[in-house]
């Protein structure tokens, strides 16, 4: 059993449970250097209020040495042999507290590990009477995967960019470093783009039901791909093509296939509308969405669907999804498609495929998968039976659907592994893993928070720790002392008992 509550379970850790522990008090400093100024900046900006002491951050100089109630942030880039872009060293005792990694980003998760050897009130936002002891621990930690994402669907129903935040901060608690956004559908058109205004005048007026709708302007975009930069998460924007598309059609109905509906949709129905993949229009509309939102964006990807594209016709889905790869590549990114795409063999050099179907054999699209290892890319799982956020839990869930197999308990979205899912797929090509939350039934933040956690701190499990020390019982466990932490940091996350944890509320 793990002697502490982390999730995800670190690599190494070492638990003096009789030994004195780490205790911050009013005179204790965060030391760091203008390399670690950042982290440091934002672990001051959690422990500050529930604490209510200063906490200044001091650069150390020669002859400053951390004292017993100091928080020391060490960046050693000798460690990146061993740590890796991503992994920390981090121990607490009644001699200080200490994180070391090679990168900032390897500190900041580091902090993520320290705050949660905390009591849970240092998430409120007053101040606690707490005292603000950690167990003494060294914690030697790396992740497994590279890529650990949550994906949020910004189209069927629209999220305010305080909502995205609010999420992204909430992610990072269990190490998530990608935020997948879904950002056009049939239901709505969320982001704008410069000279295509009908987009966001006719394409965002809506949403499933009906509802008003909503996008990001180019500052709105920029300011969540700053914040999520801020805590070392990369957003990657998807603009799902040729299927999923009738908001687009709706603004431009000369991209549509002949006689397609022009009419904005507030449904939940799926695969009913396609691009006409030979019209000249079609050509330019894509060039000028994917050039403008490559140059919203800095990460290195962008997700061009491709999924259940049903009225394509089967010939021309292939011919679409290469051109389609290609232009994404022109434009300097990396292009990521559902699995659908691998029907395509002419995807462009390294398109990156994200799996979706269930994680069963007897449901298993492993040909697909295996075409874009076969073309120099690679595997981002996303089994919908266990990963797909959306699921109801059981038959009691008052949102959320029951398609994928469904329910999905949290011990289902915990006991699955990646590389049972596709047999033969080498795990240096699976990239990692991501956890959707489509949003045809998710109105409000805590609608988010409900179906999100705790089943997405599962699969961050998945993608952080060793696959051999994973355990359902262990972390289980663990998650049994997150209930305070939840309720401390306003998540109104899904509880067994019905009668724990906090009521729903609308949080936006």
């Amino acid at each position: 059993m793990s002697p502490t509550r982390i999730i995800p379970q670190p690599t190494e850790q070492r638990i003096a449970g009789s030994a004195a522990p780490f205790t911050l008090i009013v005179s204790s400093r965060i030391l760091a250097t203008d390399a670690a100024a950042s982290v440091a900046g934002y672990l001051a900006g959690i422990l500050r209020p529930s604490t209510g002491y200063p906490l200044p951050i001091v650069s150390p100089v020669d002859g400053d040495v951390a004292g017993p109630a100091d928080i020391a942030l060490h960046l050693d880039l000798a460690d990146s042999s061993s740590l890796g872009a991503e992994g920390y060293t981090l121990a607490t005792s009644e001699a200080g507290a200490s994180i070391t990694a090679a990168t900032p980003a390897g500190l900041f998760y580091g902090v993520q590990s320290f705050r949660q050897l905390l009591p849970p009130e240092v998430e409120k936002h007053s101040v606690q009477s707490v005292a603000w002891q950690a167990t003494s621990a060294t914690l030697t930690d790396r992740p497994r995967f590279a890529w650990r994402g949550a994906m949020l669907d910004v189209a069927r129903h629209f999220f305010s960019v305080p909502a995205v935040k609010r999420y992204i901060d909430e992610i990072v608690l269990f190490k998530i470093n990608t935020l997948h956004l879904h950002l056009t559908d049939d239901q709505g058109w969320r982001i704008s783009i410069p000279g295509r205004q009908e987009l966001t005048g006719i394409g965002a007026s809506t949403a499933v039901g009906g509802g008003s709708g909503g996008f990001y302007t180019e500052e709105d975009f920029a300011s969540i791909v700053r914040y999520a930069a801020d805590r070392f998460v990369t957003i990657v924007p998807e603009i799902d093509v040729p299927g999923h598309t009738q908001a687009a059609i709706a603004a431009y109905p000369e991209i549509g296939l002949p006689g397609s509906s022009t009419a904005v949709y507030t449904g939940m129905e799926v695969g009913f509308s396609s691009l006409d993949v030979h019209a000249d229009a079609t050509w330019q509309f894509l060039d000028d969405v994917f050039r403008s939102v490559a140059s919203q964006t800095p990460g290195p990807y962008l997700h061009i669907g491709g999924d259940e594209s049903h009225t394509t016709p089967p010939e021309e889905f292939p011919e679409f999804i290469a051109r389609a790869t290609a232009l994404v590549a022109a434009h300097g990114k990396i292009p990521i498609a559902w699995h659908e795409a691998g029907r395509s063999e002419g995807l462009a050099p390294g398109t990156i495929g994200q799996y979706w179907d269930y994680a069963t054999p007897e449901r298993n699209g492993a040909e697909l998968a295996a075409s874009f290892i076969e073309q120099g890319g690679s595997i981002i799982f996303s089994p919908a039976d266990v990963s797909y956020l959306d699921i109801t839990y059981d038959e009691s869930t008052p949102i959320g659907q029951a398609w994928a197999g469904g329910p999905t308990t949290v011990q289902s979205a915990y006991e699955w592994e990646p590389t049972d899912v596709l047999l033969g797929v080498p795990e240096d090509r699976m990239l990692g893993v991501e956890a959707p939350l489509w949003t045809e039934t998710v109105v409000t933040s805590a609608d988010i928070d409900y179906l999100a956690f705790p089943r997405l701190a599962a699969v961050a499990e998945i993608g952080w720790s060793n696959k051999d020390n994973r355990t359902w019982a262990d972390f289980s466990a663990r998650l049994a002392l997150w209930d305070p932490r939840f309720t401390a940091l306003g998540i109104a996350a899904h509880r067994d008992d019905p009668t724990a944890g906090l009521a729903p509320e609308t949080l936006e």
